[in-house]
């Protein structure tokens, strides 16, 4: 069967083909404080969990002061990943997202951590924007609420970072990714243990000044209810509940006597609570800061809890990857219409770009992320006209890399970013040697098919171009074309002259016709 889909009808539609669903999915979230695994099966078309890991890594806590990760909570996050990694082995590629969230952002070592990581998991792990990260816990976190339920607030507290969301129903409005966590607060206030009026003051005003500049966004008047995500929020509901001082979610009140019990233990290892897991207790009392300063900031008077996060999220956004609703190309969309990207133009490269495509794309081994890829890099590659002409395909590249682009990870929009770079001019083989090296051959041949087709529009015409195919042998590319054709197009045959120049240095042999 065969359905039809694409960004925009005024520029051009995909059709491929409707898949079978498969029986299994499942999502990883390494956060900076616990490594979490969810594994669900799809019952008529609804998502039912099957299985849930989850081990408190505390990589956040790991993370030195030159952005190198200590090496025994490295080896701790390895072996909890190989762990994961056993009970997907029998799950194929595509069926599994994994995403890393702050410390793995941090984390400076020329990618050797996310390389063995990646190996222990036996999939490939996204490195995911703050902004990226609050998008899929809100995906998640809706999914489990009423869609009547208006505008909502929704928090989640991760080790390192506090994702603010402002949604209704299953759209997200405004997201924010805020430098404080339980773990990274703790460090920085209780590193000593001490729990004291003091210490419980300056924790929460340092909470407010990074809550400030986002503040004006997230009033009281801005939504109708207030729900909590993630293993802090939960862990602090079933502290007050458990201690009677709320009996459903977190109330600004319970709050209060949950932070007077916790200086009357004056240390963070003398804390002994009802509802309270070891596991959680060195981390509770940086959470509780956390979210008290929320509480005062934004004026919540209850907070519900939900038992949904990202991970959730994650295995939504990948049903929709599944079934070709994907959420990047909506932000495609958008950016075509924010940068008045030329909807013409951008049709009539795609649409050379995957005949060339399909012409090598089995002899090259592309695949369906390869033809996206080049997809979206079809539609982005003039982004940086808005810029400027001189050098636009340097501006476009800094744009796709640095944008807030929902939906795509860190890894995607640098793929994406060395497309658009490169459909143009010189290779820049700096940007190819930023990639993991496992893929730069890749990267460098799906440029091939961008640049030919671009290069066959230069003259934004809707007149009959060349008709060009290619023959691939190894890293030759041959071009062939139909009759007289090279000798009617003088410009085409010029350019293409200087692109066998251009690709020699990459080690691409571009053969034209006699």
């Amino acid at each position: 069967m065969f359905g039809v889909i694409g960004y925009d009808s005024n520029y051009f539609i995909t059709v491929m083909p409707i898949p079978t669903l498969p029986e299994t999915v499942a999502a990883v979230d390494l956060g900076s404080n616990s490594f979490h695994m969810v594994v669900a099966r799809l019952d008529q078309n609804q998502l039912v969990i099957v299985d849930r890991l989850r081990s408190s890594v505390r990589l956040g806590a790991g993370l030195n002061a030159d952005k190198s990760l200590d090496p025994v909570v490295r080896r701790g996050a390895l072996d909890c990943l190989a762990r994961f990694g056993q009970r997907l082995s029998g799950l194929p590629a595509g069926t599994v997202r994994a995403v890393g969230t702050n410390t793995m952002r941090q984390i400076q070592d020329g990618g050797d951590f996310l390389r063995a990581a990646n190996q222990a998991l036996g999939h490939e792990i996204e490195i995911i924007s703050g902004q990226e990260e609050a998008r899929l816990v809100y995906l998640g976190v809706a999914h489990g609420l009423a869609v009547s339920e208006g505008r909502r607030l929704v928090i989640d507290i991760g080790g390192g970072s506090t994702e603010l969301v402002l949604g209704e129903g299953m759209s997200s409005a405004q997201c924010d990714s805020l430098y404080m966590g339980c773990v990274s607060l703790t460090r920085w206030v209780f590193a000593d243990g001490v729990i004291n009026a003091e210490n419980m003051r300056r924790a929460m005003l340092r909470c407010a000044l990074e809550v400030r500049p986002v503040k004006r966004h997230y009033r009281q008047d801005q939504w109708r209810t207030a729900v909590g995500s993630s293993g802090t929020i939960k862990s602090i509901g079933k502290v007050v509940r458990a201690n009677g001082w709320c009996d459903e979610g977190i109330s600004a009140d319970s709050l209060a006597e949950l932070r007077r019990a916790l200086l009357e233990f004056g240390h963070i290892s003398a804390i002994d609570l009802p509802g309270l897991t070891d596991e959680r207790r060195p981390v509770f009392v940086g959470g509780v800061a956390v979210l008290s300063a929320l509480f005062d900031a934004l004026r919540i008077e209850h907070l519900h809890v939900s038992d949904a996060a990202l991970r959730e999220g994650l295995l939504y956004q990948l049903l929709g990857y599944i079934r070709h609703h994907d959420v990047r190309d909506q932000t495609v969309a958008s950016l075509i219409q924010r940068f008045s990207i030329d909807r013409g133009q951008v049709q009539r490269v795609n649409g050379t770009a995957m005949e060339l495509f399909d012409q090598i794309a089995d002899v090259w081994g592309f695949g369906q992320d390869e033809r996206k890829l080049l997809e979206w890099a079809c539609c982005l590659h003039e982004i940086g006209l808005s810029l400027s002409h001189n050098g636009f395909h340097k501006h476009g590249a800094y744009i796709v890399r640095n944008a807030d682009l929902p939906g795509f990870s860190r890894q995607q929009q640098a793929r994406l970013a060395v497309l658009v770079r490169n459909h143009r001019r010189k290779f820049n083989r700096d940007c190819f040697d930023e990639l993991p090296e496992s893929i730069r051959l890749t990267m460098q041949r799906l440029c091939i098919p961008l640049r030919l087709a671009v290069l066959l529009h230069r003259g934004r015409s809707t007149n009959t171009k060349p008709t060009l195919s290619l023959k691939i042998k190894d890293n030759q590319i041959r071009v062939v074309m139909s009759g007289n054709d090279l000798l009617n197009y003088p410009l085409t045959r010029t350019e293409l002259g200087c692109e066998v120049d251009y690709l020699a240095p990459a080690g691409l042999r571009l053969i034209l016709p006699e």
